[in-house]
């Protein structure tokens, strides 16, 4: 199998928090090339109502599978992915999808104290696949979820270089941190691949030191057991392209997508962006 025959890894996500798996997943699988799809338009997806968000994201599977034709897919969001993943394998059974879910099983596996913190959205908060995690894999903790309303967009601006206020982002981080019986949460897991961007904001924030737990080194290695790895490749070199659904990003965004080795390109037409949910 020669270069130009292998399937290129399709990396999708609601906005830039995907980048934190991509910059995993290259590192484990050189051999590949990446496309990395950005669904800007329908951004933020915490607050989308679920019947509209599932219809949303299999549509744009619809495009994006017909047209790349990727190796696997992965859903470096949890907020679709704890919703949609079900219904993605089942409407499109010929490809894998490896998805992003909250780290709560090694979060139960490595804690002390037995407090553990979900730092999500809120669509992640109140999903069913949520809770159910918590009661496979953590029944003997106190799992406190928590759902910021503000963070994944704080994320955005940080990462594109806005500067942001210690005392906003303490108000989304503080509600993590649980003192009970003696004992302090020890793990806060970072269940939106946005907040790894700002962990070294959160450590320097935090009230006392946690275990910020970022999945993005796990679905990497999740990936790359499903890929087939060629004999005699080598690394690649060059641009991968990058797409948002919102087919306009702005200059901070492209020049974002420069540094991490991406190129925007046009985009196929996409679903209108929601209605504002109120």
């Amino acid at each position: 199998m020669t270069k130009t025959e292998l399937k290129p890894i399709l990396v999708f996500d609601s906005g830039i928090g995907g980048l934190t798996v991509l910059r995993e997943a290259r590192v484990l699988m050189p051999e590949r090339h990446f496309i990395y799809v950005a669904d800007d338009a329908g951004f933020p997806y915490g607050g989308w109502e679920e019947g509209a968000l599932k219809e949303r994201v299999i549509a744009l599977f619809g495009g994006l599978l017909a047209e790349h034709d990727p190796e696997i897919c992965i859903i470096a969001c949890n907020t679709a992915f704890t919703l949609v993943g079900a219904d993605l394998r089942a409407a499109y059974p010929q490809m894998t999808f490896v998805g992003t879910v909250p780290a709560i099983k090694p979060a139960a596996e490595r804690t002390r104290s037995g407090l553990v913190s979900v730092l999500a959205t809120p669509g992640t908060v109140k999903r069913a696949y949520t809770r159910d995690l918590i009661q496979s894999f953590a029944s003997q903790c106190h799992v406190r979820l928590v759902g910021s309303e503000n963070l994944a967009r704080m994320a955005e601006a940080y990462i594109r270089g806005d500067a942001l206020g210690d005392e906003a982002v303490l108000a989304e981080i503080a509600p993590c941190f649980v003192e009970a019986e003696g004992k302090r949460t020890d793990i806060v897991v970072l269940a939106c691949t946005h907040y790894p961007f700002m962990a070294n904001v959160f450590r320097r924030l935090a009230p006392w030191p946690v275990d910020w737990l970022d999945p993005a080194e796990a679905i990497a290695r999740r990936a790359r057991s499903l890929v087939p790895l060629p004999n005699g490749f080598e690394p690649l070199n060059g641009e991968d392209p990058a797409i948002f659904t919102s087919g306009n990003p702005d200059f901070t965004t492209r020049r974002l997508m420069q540094g991490f080795g991406l190129r925007v390109v046009a985009a196929a037409a996409t679903a209108d962006r929601r209605e504002a949910v109120t």
